[in-house]
This record gives structure tokens, C-alpha cells and sequence, in this order.
């Protein structure tokens, strides 16, 4: 088979199959077998395809069709007039089905039809997305009709989910890892090779390609590259300096954990990228920073740093929620001034063509002290100090707290940068938790509940699970229904609707049968009284109980809504287990004290 020859119903048929079902290992094996069947040179498309793009999300290149447009070109190609072709939408709810329905039903036999091959799916799906300014929509719209007009039926739908960033498959990165590893190294053991990968280029297509055509050893020399970002290195949480120090073997770093936009920072000669947690391409939101950087630092550098929000008059530090009014497209100008920030740098990845993340913290952390010298304008580094006892460590977070800051981050000496993975070599340390839980968690919503009442016509409560990394799925944890203000109500109807699914996603688990089922994809911060035991919930199922998982007792939605922050990067199931386990300890603690006082007959 050529390299443009594989036919697009080829991956139509497996998408058809991927889409309906709710398994996660046939999910897999569906993408293996599509791997295989794939011509080695068209690997990489295909994979973006599947994930419903054409590029690593990092260099934000987007499709820019909005739902009417993609339905101007149905009525052109179909030769229903634009009335019927709304009507079709509204009745399917889902463009692609009303795609599918249309082209079944044109009104005019096209007699000559060329076959559609993924190659040129894929060149014309990219030249769509190259069409910018005056006139171009006319040119997307005749773009698409070019290619509704040789598609069959089944093909159209597709062509249309990808187009309007509806494709929901069920696909995940780490899916298609395993997926890979199987297809091409015939071994899932390998897995891990094609994830740090993976976790150093942010490009699955560019993992799949490079395996695919080059074998493994090509895939182990994959490295640090200048402006393709790096996948962030996540921490774990816990309780107490105790504890912290027991992980660390009772010496390590203390940073001070801001409350802030977590950057990275990629600079080369005079130009400069800035990269979000979730590796989105976030340059223009900060010109300030790119300033700051270009007068401090004159080498070639990958590094990692928080922007926070300061009150210029008082330099004190501000909550994460006034940074974000950073995040607009227009009005940049006005919003530094507003807004001014200060940057933090804590990590180095990268300098002058050398890779750090295999150093250990401590030497990376002084090649930044060497880089960037005490304060420079709004850039300095995060402030840090080893220590080797519990005092210290409570000490140095009260004067954190005491200067705006959440707490400490607790760093082992002597870890490399481990780029995409979360493991205690980081610590997270914010407050001693209590009988209740003093610190909030991020969840990912995966269903809802349709309300009554005052909620009518809204959702209710949403369901929210948590990730567990080992089988890339999503356990639930509980419902919530309460911190919601109408407003938040109406925000989260339209924000959730792009990713309303048909049936409970082939990576979630869930023993409730929710009203609305979606994609993984909304993060959001809740707190809770405590972490109980429940047999509804699937979160670490079978860990302290046969038959039960571990829940949130009187849940509540915060107000924010975690968008720095990929489904994959919530909560994790093990940390929940371990906040029970310390919650556990406190409240036998409690009790043994009371017993003593005499306080429990």
C-alpha cells in the first residue's frame, strides 16, 4: 500500500467501532489493529487524526470552523437547503450524525467520485486550518464541500466531527502508548521507552512516526528540544514536615509553593515561548515576562517558573484567580498594567545545548542560582532552603503562608527532573490536616445530573472522579451539588456541552448511571468535610474495604475551575487513599487522646 493510498473509510470503520464502546482494552486493541493496517509513513496522521487533530497541541493550530460554517457546506454538498440541514442537527444533536444523515440523503447522485484517501483528508484539513483573514471562510466552506463530495455517508460524519472539535473516540494519550508499544514493539513492557519520549517532546505523532519507521533505539535518542515543550514534572501531597521528611530520608529542599501560573520558558537568541502547565502556547498573554527574560538572561534556556499576581504599591503577592485576567486575547497591554506580575523561576531543563533533567535538583538548582543573580526586575527565584528537621520545615512554611504563599514544596536533593511523572521526589505541603480536610481537591467532571426546581433545565450536581494513572482511567469520588451560584449553574451547562458523549466513557468507571455522560476534560477544585467509605464509589475500590471505594463526605464546589489544569493532572486515586490513610491516623489520634483525658465513657 502507498503512502497515500490508505483509503480514509479504512479509519472510518475502526473509529465507528472505537466510538462505541465503552472498554478500555477493546479500545485498545481497536487502535492497535488500526496501527498495524496503517502505512508506516501515514502513522503520525493517523494519530492525530484520531486524537481529532493535525498537530502536538502545543503549536494551537486549530481547524477555525464554527458549527454554521460546517453546515453551509453540508447544504451545498447534500443539496438540502440550509433549514432542513438545521433541522437534521437539532433532531441528531450531534453534527456528525446529521452529516451522515444528509449525504444519505442528496438530492443529486454525484456521478464521478474520486475515493478519499487519509493523505489527502489530512492536506486538506491542514489547509483549512492555514486560512486566515478576508475571504477565507468562503475558501474553508469550498475546501470542505470538496471533500463531502466524495465522501460516503460515513465519511462525511467524520470529516465534520473533526473539523468542529467533536470527535470524541475515547482516545487518551496513554492509550495510544500502550497501543504503540504493542504494534510495533510487540511488548506493552516497552511502553515506558515510547513515554519518556512521549514526556519529552509533548508529540505523539512524532513518538508513533519515529517507532514506527525508525524502531526503538530511535525512540531512546529522542531529547530536549528548544521550543517543543516538556511535559511537567507533578508532585505529590502530604500532611506533615514529619512525613515529608521520612519520604526525603530526612534532608531536602524547601520552596516556597506560590499561587500562580505554573510557566515554562523556552528561549533561544532573541526569541522567546512560554508554555502553560497543559503545554498550551501561552506567549502573548505574558510580553512583560518575555521582556524580563530577554534582559536577564543572555544564554539559550529551557526553564520552569511561576507567574503570580503582586500588588505593585506593596509587592505582596495575590490570589491565582487575579492573574487570570491575563488570559484574554485583546487588551494586553491594559491588562499588564492592572495586573503586573512577578516571575518565580524554581527549575532548569535545559542550557546552551545541554540537558539538565538527568542532573539531580540540587545541581540544577545551582546553575539557576548562577544564571540568574538575586532579583532582576520581575524575575528571581523562587525562595529556598534545605533542611533536616520538622521545626525548620514548619517555620520556613508560617513565614510562606505569612508572605501569600499556599506553602512549601518539599524537593529530594539528589532526583533528576522526571518530565510527565507525579511521585514523592516532589512534595506538596500545605497545611496539617485535621479531623476535616483543610486542603481542596482537583476533580474531573465525567457526568451529570439533571436538576429540579430552581435547577430545572440545568444540571443539578455533577459527577466527579479522580485519575489513576497505573490503568490511564477515572474513578468517581462523588457528587456535588452545592457551592454552585446561578451564574456558575449557566456557565457550566454551556462549558460541559462540547463534551457530552452518548454513553459513560470506555475511561471511566463508575457504578452510578449519570444523566449526561462527557469526555474527561473539565477539572475543577472542590472541598469536603472528610473521605469516607462508599460502595457506590469506584475511587481505590477494594483498598480498605472488599465491595468499597472511598468517597467525599458533603462535597463543595470552590468557584474554580482548574483551567491550568489537564483531566490527567487531577487529583490522583492514590492521593486520595493517602489523605484517608492520614485522616485515619488523626482521628485514632483524637480518639486515643480523648480515651485518656477520660473525655469518651
Amino acid at each position: 500500500m502507498g503512502c497515500d493510498g490508505m483509503d480514509y473509510s479504512t479509519i472510518v470503520d475502526v473509529f465507528d467501532k472505537m466510538e462505541a464502546t465503552s472498554k478500555r482494552t477493546e479500545l485498545t486493541d481497536l487502535i492497535v489493529g488500526l496501527l498495524k493496517s496503517t502505512p508506516r509513513e501515514l502513522i503520525d496522521k493517523v494519530v492525530y487524526l484520531m486524537l481529532g487533530r493535525l498537530r502536538p497541541e502545543y503549536e494551537g493550530i486549530e481547524l477555525g470552523v464554527a458549527d454554521r460554517m460546517a453546515l453551509r457546506a453540508l447544504s451545498v454538498s447534500s443539496g438540502l437547503d440550509m433549514k432542513s440541514v438545521e433541522e437534521l442537527y437539532v433532531k441528531t444533536g450531534d453534527i456528525g450524525e446529521a452529516a451522515e444523515e444528509a449525504l444519505s440523503k442528496r438530492l443529486q447522485a454525484v456521478l464521478f467520485k474520486d475515493k478519499l484517501t487519509v493523505e489527502r483528508v489530512y492536506s486538506t484539513l491542514e489547509r483549512i486550518a492555514m486560512l486566515k483573514g478576508e475571504g477565507s471562510q468562503d475558501t474553508k466552506i469550498r475546501y470542505i464541500c470538496n471533500l463531502l463530495n466524495d465522501a460516503e455517508p460515513r465519511e462525511g460524519k467524520y470529516i465534520l466531527k473533526i473539523i468542529t472539535g467533536k470527535l470524541r473516540l475515547g482516545v487518551a494519550d496513554y492509550t495510544i502508548l500502550d497501543a504503540l508499544a504493542v504494534a510495533f514493539t510487540e511488548s506493552k513492557e516497552n511502553r515506558d521507552i515510547l513515554e519518556r519520549a512521549y514526556n519529552l517532546t509533548s508529540d505523539l505523532g512524532l513518538v508513533a512516526r519515529t517507532v514506527a519507521l525508525d524502531g526503538l533505539d530511535a525512540v531512546k535518542a529522542i531529547g530536549v528540544e528548544l521550543f517543543r515543550p516538556i511535559r511537567p514534572m507533578l508532585a505529590e501531597r502530604v500532611s506533615s514536615a514529619e512525613e515529608a521528611l521520612d519520604r526525603m530520608g530526612g534532608r531536602c529542599a524547601a520552596e516556597y509553593k506560590l499561587d500562580g501560573e505554573r510557566l515554562q520558558i523556552h528561549k533561544h537568541g532573541n526569541k522567546v515561548r512560554i508554555f502553560s502547565r497543559r503545554l498550551e502556547d501561552i506567549t502573548s498573554h505574558y510580553p512583560d515576562a518575555i521582556d524580563a527574560i530577554m534582559a536577564s538572561i543572555k544564554v539559550d534556556v529551557i526553564v520552569e517558573g511561576e507567574a503570580v499576581a503582586i500588588n505593585q504599591d506593596t509587592q505582596e503577592y495575590l490570589p491565582f484567580q487575579e492573574l487570570m485576567h491575563r488570559r484574554r486575547k485583546y487588551g494586553i497591554e491594559e491588562a499588564m498594567r492592572e495586573y503586573p506580575i512577578a516571575l518565580n523561576l524554581f527549575d532548569i531543563l535545559y542550557i546552551d545545548g545541554r540537558e539538565c533533567i538527568d542532573l539531580p535538583y540540587i545541581e540544577r538548582r545551582n546553575i539557576l542560582e548562577g544564571l540568574v543573580n538575586g532579583s532582576m526586575g520581575i524575575v528571581s527565584i523562587v525562595p529556598m532552603l534545605i533542611v533536616s528537621d520538622a521545626k525548620s520545615m514548619e517555620d520556613y512554611m508560617l513565614k510562606a503562608i505569612n508572605e501569600g504563599c499556599e506553602g512549601l514544596m518539599i524537593k529530594d536533593l539528589n532526583s533528576p527532573y522526571r518530565a510527565g511523572a507525579r511521585g514523592y521526589a516532589w512534595i506538596k505541603l500545605k497545611r496539617e490536616y485535621r479531623s476535616e480536610l483543610a486542603d481542596t481537591l482537583d476533580l474531573v467532571v465525567v457526568g451529570a445530573f439533571h436538576g429540579r426546581g430552581r435547577r430545572a433545565g440545568r444540571y443539578g450536581a455533577l459527577l466527579l472522579a479522580s485519575y489513576n494513572r497505573e490503568d490511564d482511567t477515572f474513578y468517581t469520588v462523588c457528587k456535588v451539588g452545592t457551592g454552585f451560584t446561578d451564574e456558575d449553574l449557566e456557565r457550566f451547562y454551556g462549558m460541559l456541552s462540547p463534551y457530552i458523549i452518548r454513553h459513560k466513557h470506555a475511561r471511566v468507571n463508575s457504578r452510578l448511571e449519570a444523566d449526561v455522560w462527557f469526555e474527561p476534560r473539565i477539572v475543577i477544585e472542590v472541598i469536603a468535610s472528610e473521605i469516607t467509605l462508599s460502595p457506590l464509589h469506584t475511587c481505590a475500590m477494594n483498598a480498605i474495604r472488599e465491595g468499597n471505594g472511598l468517597a467525599l463526605r458533603f462535597p463543595k464546589f470552590t468557584g474554580r475551575v482548574r483551567e491550568d489544569k489537564s483531566a490527567e493532572d487531577a487529583t490522583s486515586v492514590d492521593e486520595i487513599l493517602s489523605m484517608y490513610r492520614r485522616q485515619l491516623k488523626v482521628t485514632r489520634q483524637v480518639q486515643a487522646s480523648e480515651e485518656d483525658t477520660g473525655m469518651i465513657e
